[in-house]
């Protein structure tokens, strides 16, 4: 359906036109293997970059997916996969934030800003075998010296939490660049402490 999809791009042209300041949602399909080794999506994404779209991508993984350390060191090398394969600005987001009960709210906040080295300990005091201990210690490694997955947060019931996921996104792809320019209210250097603030209300709720 996607390689069909991607040799008929004329008629997403048609459809989509050419109105100033459109904002456009793709939801896609969500077999990995469209974001890691088919060139479909890269397709799609060049295509747009023609036609002089601005596109980032928003990378979503289900939080109660990602409690565990070794789901997230899966989840996160996805992520980076999508990544490396797209070639543009990516958000990753941990999505059903207000599914999890309290305790996994505590657990999933050291995944959102992810220490490696911690990961490595975590992994390696539960297996047994010594190869898996080196290829899991080569993996976080791998991780920790690209340095480009974090996450956000996402509660579809908290409209703050919603806001700074949008305002992420306008801001990688400069939307409205013509209004006043705004950073992202959650910079690198306060991020820490807005994603403590966060877990600090929903778990004390």
């Amino acid at each position: 359906c996607m390689e069909y999809f991607a040799s008929n791009f004329h008629w997403l042209e048609e459809s989509l036109g050419h109105v100033e300041d459109d904002y456009v949602l793709f939801d896609c399909p969500g077999q990995i293997e469209l974001y890691t080794h088919l060139p479909v999506m890269k397709q799609l994404v060049e295509q747009l970059q023609q036609w002089e779209f601005r596109v980032c991508g928003v990378f979503l993984v289900d939080s109660q997916f990602m409690v565990e350390s070794f789901k997230f060191i899966s989840g996160i090398l996805a992520a980076l996969s999508a990544m490396i394969s797209l070639e543009i600005p990516q958000i990753n987001i941990m999505t059903k934030m207000d599914l999890l009960s309290k305790k996994a709210k505590k657990e999933i906040e050291k995944y959102l800003d992810p220490d490696m080295y911690s990961m490595i300990e975590d992994s390696t005091n539960i297996l047994k075998s010594k190869m898996f201990k080196k290829l899991t210690k080569s993996i976080c490694g791998l991780i920790d010296d690209y340095g480009m997955v974090r996450f956000l947060p996402f509660d579809r019931s908290d409209e703050e939490s919603i806001n700074i996921v949008l305002q992420h996104i306008d801001f990688t792809i400069q939307y409205g660049e013509d209004l006043e320019f705004k950073e992202p209210k959650e910079c690198e250097e306060d991020k820490s402490a807005l994603v403590d603030e966060y877990f600090q209300d929903h778990v004390n709720e």
